[in-house]
């Protein structure tokens, strides 16, 4: 795809009613003639792109035919809770209550992740609460690691590099959250004959944001090819509750409140977007810079941050792998 230069900061702006016919459209065909199931099973977080994702589903069904899953557990905010309800009584779809906490509890999650934080915060222990966070993006050419932040029963805060190893185990421990989760999915899908409904938005899919056989597994992606700006347009027109549109993104996996750049992308999604478009497109960093705000240099570091993360989590994307192939494969 050719683009003028310079860039323009609404190159990603789209005709949200066209684009939403055109997502109902390809969800039906995909729910029943692909996956022959009678409808959508989603997990519903009170953030931006599960809610356009149940409201594509309600469109695409009928309010009938979507089962929206709310999944707290003990560390997670309640206002995702609240929100969710939210969205879902503004669309008319049904709901269910899963609290996790008990399972996550059971498979070790909670003393798992601790035990790692202690091997780099000693003191850390009941009461504590905690995130990991990366340095943000810049045109300097540093390798970034990360840390995590612990805060004390008593509000004093506390931060850490994080060994590999530590940093490992905090993450594959966390990781049972989202699995979990799309556990309860596939049950309640199995139950109803429904298909699950992911809600990776493009930045997400493709730079890896997502866990493998967690909130990576679905059936259907309807949103995975929407940059995260484009989202928030959908957003707008499809009546997402303003208390939802206006919440910044957030993880929601760690006790202490933590925003998507301090963990991930190290800088805001609409400047992710531009930067992704660019790249997808060969925009060059000169370009690309006026219209996100930032240097050249950044654009540039950007540029080489996201053809990283997407040599680090190609293992996200791959099947299973075989010996031989088996048989025929059958759509």
């Amino acid at each position: 795809m050719s683009v003028a230069t310079p860039l323009s900061a609404n190159v990603l702006a789209l005709d949200a009613a066209q684009a939403v016919d055109r997502i109902c459209a390809a969800i039906r065909a995909q729910v029943h003639s692909d996956l022959r199931r009678k409808g959508v099973v989603l997990g519903l977080s009170g953030g931006i792109d599960s809610s356009v994702v149940a409201a594509l589903s309600a469109r695409a069904f009928g309010k009938e035919r979507v089962c929206a899953l709310l999944m707290p557990e003990r560390e997670s905010s309640p206002e995702s809770t609240a929100l969710g309800r939210l969205v879902a009584e503004r669309l008319g779809i049904a709901t269910v209550l899963e609290d996790i906490s008990s399972t996550l509890e059971a498979t070790g999650c909670y003393r798992r992740r601790d035990e790692s934080i202690r091997s780099v915060i000693p003191e850390y222990g009941p009461g504590y609460k905690s995130k990991v966070i990366m340095p943000a993006a810049s045109g300097q050419a540093v390798f970034r690691v990360f840390s995590v932040v612990a805060q004390a029963p008593d509000g004093r805060q506390v931060s850490a590099r994080l060994t590999a190893e530590a940093y490992l185990g905090i993450v594959a421990a966390t990781n049972f959250k989202q699995r979990v989760r799309k556990m309860v999915e596939y049950y309640h899908a199995d139950r109803l004959n429904y298909a699950v409904a992911g809600t990776p938005n493009r930045l997400e899919y493709d730079q890896g944001f997502f866990v493998k056989n967690g909130d990576g597994a679905a059936d259907l992606k309807p949103i995975a090819h929407l940059y995260k700006t484009q989202v928030y347009q959908l957003a707008e027109f499809l009546g997402i509750p303003e208390e939802i549109r206006s919440r910044p993104p957030t993880t929601d996996t760690y006790s202490l409140s933590q925003s998507q750049e301090e963990f991930y992308f190290s800088l805001p999604y609409d400047r992710m977007d531009l930067c992704l478009f660019g790249l997808n497109n060969g925009v060059p960093a000169t370009d690309v810079a006026p219209a996100a705000g930032l240097t050249v240099e950044e654009v540039e570091y950007v540029y080489r941050d996201i053809a990283a993360k997407r040599k680090a989590t190609s293992y996200q994307h791959r099947q299973p792998l075989l010996v031989e192939p088996v048989g025929e494969i059958r759509p």
